[in-house]
């Protein structure tokens, strides 16, 4: 499928001109950017990065969170599902086996419901952008997890982290299913929770401190689209610049909820005993 979006920077000056009552000129003396060169952008909505990190950091530190607005506005307009995908370097094209193999369910094109989410995997990558995306379902075979030992199991099996057990009927039922699913929507698991489920894998800790362990996430669901079908779906919308300071403030944000899931697995250590291990559920 191929993707042909530009970030909206002429834009998103507009609305700074608009809601403040600036002028270009003003908009100038504020960021120390030529007017010549304010000009062009809005002839041509393109400009060097240095001139484009300038200008969405000037509008985050005035307050303006852009693409988080933007999103709600999306979600409260539209009467199709709202979805988001973080990429490190950006693309034109995306296609059911552009993934790695070892993501979460193999290969597919992962989004998830929310911006937040989108920049929380991509906000320590310099040149890192956040796309927006409609989901209309149109006949698709549908495949959905909770955050259970299924999906736990499923994530290890698609991580590599159970080749000791790979081929146990309990993970090779779950595998003909996965391998059926036009799309899977599931809970997420980015690094910090995969810690825990490596735990588990290696038989550190048993299923029930696992699963409560992370039900401490509040990334909220993925969407992986595993068939050409299934991104036919989808319909691009937009692209969105990430500035340095709105990606420090996601990490730091990111980092206090991996606190959280540390101190949730020491509390489910203490209260949760009687759950299985691996090699319990997998002999």
């Amino acid at each position: 499928m191929e993707i042909n979006l530009q970030y909206k920077i002429s834009e998103a000056v507009q609305t700074y001109l608009d809601a403040d009552k600036k002028t270009i000129e003003d908009f100038s003396k504020e960021t120390k950017i030529s007017k010549v060169t304010l000009y062009q952008l809005f002839k041509k909505n393109t400009a060097s990065p240095k001139v484009i990190e300038n200008i969405y950091s000037f509008l985050y530190a005035s307050k303006y969170r852009l693409n988080a607005v933007k999103e709600e506005l999306l979600v409260e307009t539209s009467t199709n599902k709202i979805l988001f995908h973080g990429s490190k370097y950006g693309f034109n094209s995306v296609s059911a086996s552009g993934s790695r193999e070892n993501c979460d369910f193999g290969n597919g094109f992962y989004l998830g419901e929310t911006y937040f989410q989108a920049l929380s995997f991509v906000c320590e990558n310099e040149s890192s952008s956040v796309y927006s995306f409609s989901f209309k379902e149109e006949g698709l075979n549908i495949l959905k997890f909770k955050c259970s030992l299924e999906w736990m199991l499923a994530i290890c099996y698609y991580r590599k982290s159970l080749n000791k057990y790979k081929n146990a009927d309990k993970i090779q039922k779950i595998i003909e299913k996965i391998n059926k699913a036009d799309l899977i929507i599931a809970p997420i698991a980015d690094n910090k929770m995969f810690y825990v489920m490596s735990l588990f894998a290696n038989g550190d800790i048993n299923s029930n401190v696992a699963i409560h362990s992370l039900s401490a996430s509040k990334l909220g669901l993925q969407y992986v689209f595993k068939t050409e079908k299934a991104l036919k779906c989808l319909t691009p919308i937009e692209k969105y610049y990430l500035c340095k300071k709105e990606k420090e403030d996601c990490q730091f944000i990111s980092n206090k909820r991996a606190d959280e899931i540390e101190t949730k697995l020491k509390l489910a250590k203490r209260e949760f005993r009687g759950g299985l291990f691996i090699e319990e559920l997998l002999k």
